[in-house]
Order: C-alpha cells, then sequence, then structure tokens
C-alpha cells in the first residue's frame, strides 16, 4: 500500500503540487513504487491498485485535439474517455487523441505522470462528472508514482476546469 501525506505549505515537488499551493488548496500526496510490471493494465490502474482506491476514484489525465486547440480530458482509470463528449464539452465538432509527444512537450509531463495540474500550457479542461460524487478523487501529482488527492470542485476552480459527461465504461 502507499503512503499518504497531507502536503504541508511551500513543499511542493512538482509543477502540479505548486499550483496547488499557491491556490491555497487543500490536497493530500500519495506515493507508491512504480513498476513496469502493470503496465498492460495503465498506470493509473496500477496507482489505484497500489494505493487501495476504487478505479472509479482514480482518474487519468489525457490530451486531445480539437483541430484548433489541445484540450484535456480526466477520466477514471476504470473507463475510457469519449472524444465526442470532449469535444461537444468544449464546443468542438470533433477530437482525436493528442500525440503522446506533443501531450509530453505541452503539459511538461512524461506519459503516465500527466496531471492535469501545473501543465507547461494551459489547455481547456474537463473532468469526467462521475468525480463529484466523491470528496476526493486522486489525479497524477506530476510523476509516476505520486498521485494527489483533491476536492473536485476544487480542482475545477484551480484549472478553471467544467465538468461533463465525457467518461464511457
Amino acid at each position: 500500500m502507499g503512503k499518504k501525506n497531507k502536503q504541508a505549505k511551500g513543499t511542493g515537488s512538482t509543477p502540479a503540487t505548486v499550483q496547488l499551493e499557491r491556490a491555497g488548496v487543500e490536497f493530500h500526496l500519495y506515493e507508491y513504487e512504480h513498476s513496469n510490471d502493470h503496465m498492460d493494465d495503465g498506470y493509473g490502474v496500477e496507482a489505484a491498485t497500489k494505493l487501495g482506491f476504487d478505479e472509479h476514484q482514480v482518474f487519468k489525465t489525457l490530451m486531445a485535439d480539437t483541430g484548433t486547440e489541445r484540450v484535456v480530458g480526466v477520466v477514471p482509470v476504470s473507463g475510457h474517455m469519449d472524444l465526442k463528449a470532449l469535444a461537444a464539452a468544449v464546443g468542438a465538432k470533433k477530437a482525436t487523441m493528442a500525440d503522446p509527444k506533443v501531450a509530453m512537450r505541452e503539459s511538461g509531463y512524461v506519459v503516465g505522470g500527466i496531471s492535469p495540474l501545473g501543465q507547461k500550457t494551459r489547455h481547456k479542461t474537463v473532468l469526467d462528472e462521475s468525480a463529484l460524487q466523491f470528496d476526493e478523487i486522486l489525479v497524477s501529482g506530476g510523476k509516476r508514482g505520486l498521485s494527489v488527492g483533491v476536492h473536485p470542485n476544487d480542482l475545477l476552480k484551480v484549472l478553471d476546469g467544467i465538468a461533463a459527461p465525457i467518461g464511457t465504461w
């Protein structure tokens, strides 16, 4: 099982935690030993398993391209992102998954550690509305083996994001 730390002010170790600290948002850090043994299931499923959280409460960050801009979708690791629903949520006609190299360059993070927080380039962000049923959801803390627990409304506020039904199971 991973370890849970309440993050103290001023000790942010990634751009994601720094953004939360600056916003004055309460959050928790969850660390676990990342291993390539779980890669068939995905990074998010590994986090849920090792930290002992339900896969519906742990969210992955995905970047899509609408043709005019890139947008970030945050969906439970238990499912997939509905690109058509994501496009509709941001007023676009369509969306396709962004190239992983573009996602890494624009987010400043590596695949498997991409956080919706603290990205190099600010993007419109859409959180799957299923997150709103939880008092705390986990998203990547900005590196593999680090998750951030935050209230979904606080996440939306910090990111100036919206909630919409963009996940599929």
